[in-house]
């Protein structure tokens, strides 16, 4: 064999190793399998609004023998994802509890990479078009009352990553839509990065963080994964964030605080403003938690932190909705 054959040889050998390395490290930090799809009485389905022009998509999760006045929730995917990503990542939970609780799910598509919420810092328009999200979710609300007989006044939404920070958005310019909203892994905008325009009454909010989240800060600061693979711009802490809320609802004093220690080394802390007759904000931080929403069928990747299998996440989301109907 001829040294140039030679060379060619080791240096194809030596891709294959560096393609069997970068395989591993995605495996390790990345690749995380979908949990089993389970049992459920109900029907997904897919549907479709047009908005300016624009097909916008969604779709529900809607239990057998769904009763008139039942209550939605709608649940909103993180960057790059879809529907049934955001179905997969949380477990499958809300459909689980769809069926234990008598109401609807669904699911939009955000028409850019990721939401267009607060945050001036995004990628969320296609060929230099930004859609306005909010009258999306709105407008396909709005159907879903009129074709499923769903309560218009317990409407409710919910958002990993940011969907998380599409919740927000909701809960700021449309309180009166929404009776309650749950953000996790997401924190307000900093007043720099800020664009919306939050209204006069306020509504009920949960924020849901862990405090070893390497994308979304708990501390608050710049949001990005290594520095490389994201920007979304500056964010608030989640204390501020909660505290924020707490003061747009006119909720003064120190919120009440409990603690509950977890397996995996995890401690979950609660801060709950509340008072008689006003709304509720509750600051769920998870310490030892990541980027994602806990919960017990689904791992998140590594790259994103640690990924607890406890608490219930959308368990804890659905008691606080609930509390507020009440």
């Amino acid at each position: 064999m001829n040294n140039f054959l030679r060379y060619l040889l080791l240096g194809f050998l030596g891709l294959l190793a560096l393609l069997a390395v970068l395989a591993g490290l995605f495996g390790y930090f990345v690749y995380t399998p979908d949990p089993a799809q389970p049992q459920l009485s109900g029907t997904l389905a897919k549907g479709s609004i047009d908005m300016a022009g624009v097909t916008r998509r969604y779709r529900t999760y809607v239990p057998k023998d769904l009763p008139k006045g039942a209550p939605l929730v709608v649940v909103m995917h993180g960057s790059g994802e879809d529907a049934q990503r955001i179905r997969a990542g949380t477990g499958y939970g809300f459909d689980r509890l769809a069926d234990q609780h008598g109401f609807a799910v669904v699911y939009p598509k955000s028409f850019g990479f990721s939401w267009n919420d607060c945050s001036v810092i995004g990628d969320v328009k296609v060929n230099g078009v930004s859609a306005d999200d909010a009258s999306f979710v709105a407008a396909m609300v709005d159907k879903l009352v009129g074709e499923l007989g769903i309560d218009s006044a317990r409407v409710f939404a919910t958002g990993v990553s940011s969907g998380g920070s599409m919740a927000i958005r909701l809960a700021l310019e449309h309180p009166t839509r929404y009776r309650a909203v749950a953000a996790v892994a997401a924190n307000l905008p900093t007043p720099q990065n800020f664009q919306c325009q939050p209204a006069a009454n306020g509504t009920s909010v949960m924020i849901m963080n862990g405090t070893r989240d390497p994308l979304v800060p708990y501390e608050g600061g710049e949001i990005n994964l290594l520095g490389l693979f994201y920007e979304g711009g500056p964010v608030m802490s989640s204390r501020a964030s909660a505290q924020y809320f707490a003061d747009w609802n006119h909720l003064g004093g120190a919120p009440q605080v409990s603690h509950v220690d977890m397996d995996e080394g995890v401690r979950v802390e609660r801060a709950r403003w509340h008072k008689q007759g006003k709304n509720e904000v509750e600051l769920v931080s998870i310490h030892g938690g990541g980027h994602g929403l806990p919960q017990a069928y689904a791992q998140r990747p590594r790259l994103l932190g640690p990924s607890p299998m406890q608490p219930d996440g959308p368990a804890m989301i659905w008691d606080f909705f609930a509390r507020q109907q009440r």
